[in-house]
């Protein structure tokens, strides 16, 4: 067997066995941390639509619940809303693509991480969960970036851009076509554009799927 191929198996044994792990613990504590984490990329997704098509944010709030919201006025109300899962989706995209590159200093972007999450929680996250889950998590990236080696900051950066995208994926489905009269980003767009919640939905779903079939041919072919 060739070099390539060997890594090429040793990949999709990894990928199989990684979401195996995950599927099995997504409902346990081990995960839950992971979860939370990507509701706050979610909730930002919506603050950077705010703030790039004029609006101002006032607060984040994070539920222990998974859930989330975002505060503000101003700005485009179709982009803001579009923003959520397809943002926390294309953050996941950027970690897993960054945990491949080899020329990153994968301490320094886990570091980076946790500041950021220290910086969003000090200036709009507004709700006691949120506070302590933002400097507990922030914290301990920033401890991580510092202390572990090289390959295992590059794992944390991949399990957390694979988390972002397998989550994305589950929330939408959860969201809007398990419970298609929750009140959710796709039902407010719904009413903004007087287009049907499941349209927003299946879309969304399919940009998520298309999206991570792309990044594993990627990393398939980078291997």
């Amino acid at each position: 067997m060739k070099p390539k191929t060997r890594r090429q198996m040793a990949f999709l044994g990894g990928f199989v066995v990684y979401f195996s792990v995950l599927w099995t613990l997504w409902d346990t504590a081990l995960v839950y941390p992971l979860k939370i984490f990507v509701v706050l990329l979610h909730e930002l997704s919506h603050a950077i639509a705010i703030w790039t098509t004029g609006g101002m944010v006032d607060r984040i709030v994070l539920d222990p619940r998974q859930g989330g919201e975002t505060w503000g006025g101003g700005g485009s109300a179709f982009l803001a809303l579009s923003a959520g899962y397809l943002g926390s989706l294309l953050w996941g995209t950027a970690l897993v693509g960054a945990a491949q590159w080899k020329k990153l200093n994968s301490g320094g972007l886990t570091a980076f991480v946790g500041a950021m999450v220290l910086a969003l929680t000090a200036l709009y996250v507004r709700s006691r969960f949120g506070i302590v889950f933002g400097v507990l998590f922030g914290l301990s990236l920033l401890v991580a970036g510092r202390r572990l080696s090289d390959i295992w900051n590059r794992r944390l950066i991949l399990v957390l851009g694979m988390t972002s995208c397998l989550y994305a994926v589950l929330d939408i489905k959860s969201d809007v076509i398990d419970r298609p009269g929750a009140l959710s980003d796709a039902a407010m767009l719904a009413e903004v554009t007087g287009i049907p919640t499941l349209f927003w939905g299946v879309l969304w779903i399919g940009i998520a799927l298309g999206v991570c079939t792309l990044l594993f041919r990627w990393s398939w072919r980078r291997v």
